[in-house]
């Protein structure tokens, strides 16, 4: 019998937000669920496959050793949201299908709920109530949502 830390409830669904047109550094994020990304995975893949065709490839900016950065101890009251270039900061997943790319910043899955949401809803580019808009939370996930598109900004050459 599996355990309670096994096991999803049946009634979880994934946790994704995609962008009308992709193509941009960032095409939305995923919130996983649990710290295990590659169980999750075929939920994500079956997700987007109308958007991108069958996917061929996936890739990610971070290895097995790196932490798991926390988005909630993020002070967005210190200054900007921004990582090293050395080290990336933000996970982001990319997902190539047989049609389109997509880039996903991942949440990871201990972030709380208020900012989980505002970094899904940026991410994606989709609109914000009002009310939420004067929020530390919103605030927070505007900084951390600008921070991942400058760290995966195609190269330009310098001439």
């Amino acid at each position: 019998m599996p355990s309670a830390t096994n096991r999803r409830r049946k009634d979880d669904s994934i946790r994704l937000t995609l962008a009308a047109e992709l193509g941009e550094p960032l095409d939305g994020a995923w919130w996983p669920h649990t710290s295990s990304v590659a169980r999750e995975l075929p939920e994500l893949i079956e997700a987007l496959e109308p958007a991108v065709g069958q996917v061929v490839d996936i890739s990610v900016n971070w290895s097995a050793l790196a932490g798991t950065p926390d988005l909630d101890k993020m002070n967005w009251r210190v200054g900007p949201v921004v990582a090293d270039k050395s080290t990336s900061h933000h996970r982001v997943m990319t997902v190539t299908g047989s049609r389109s790319r997509v880039r996903l910043l991942i949440v990871p899955c201990r972030t709380s709920t208020a900012l989980a949401v505002m970094v899904l809803r940026q991410a994606a580019r989709l609109p914000i109530m009002p009310i939420h808009l004067d929020t530390d939370a919103c605030r927070l996930a505007d900084g951390i949502v600008r921070a991942a598109r400058a760290e995966n900004q195609p190269a330009t050459d310098s001439v």
